[in-house]
């Protein structure tokens, strides 16, 4: 079975080492994790990969369902990076698109979401 963040790779070898605990090298494959973990309801990988300054109380939606990712474009440029992407949902039977480009920034070696640009 495929990884959720649509790589083609198995979650064994794509998000799941993220999830418990290895360092993700890129704002892409945080990105890519951090959609994972919303897919599967990982909502402490989201809390604690997104950025200490701009972090939310709680993240979670009770009946959506994410159900594919399409990256457009990712940079980085020294400790800070850009994801543009394209998530699909369904709540409720209904289907939502979320088109967003991401601001990460690198601190302590470790990538951090920082928020929509």
């Amino acid at each position: 079975m495929t990884c959720d963040c649509d790589s083609s790779k198995s979650y064994e070898t794509c998000c799941g080492p993220f999830h418990a605990g290895e360092n993700p090298p890129s704002p892409q494959a945080l990105m890519r994790a951090r959609y994972t973990a919303y897919a599967r309801g990982r909502f402490d990988y989201v809390l604690s990969t997104w950025h200490a300054s701009t972090r939310p109380h709680g993240v979670g939606a009770d009946d959506e369902k994410w159900v594919r990712l399409e990256v457009k474009r990712a940079s980085e440029e020294g400790d800070t990076g850009i994801v543009e992407f394209v998530a699909i949902s369904k709540e409720n039977g209904r289907a939502q698109r979320m088109h967003e480009v991401s601001s990460f920034v690198r601190e302590g070696g470790r990538w951090f979401y920082f928020g929509p640009q």
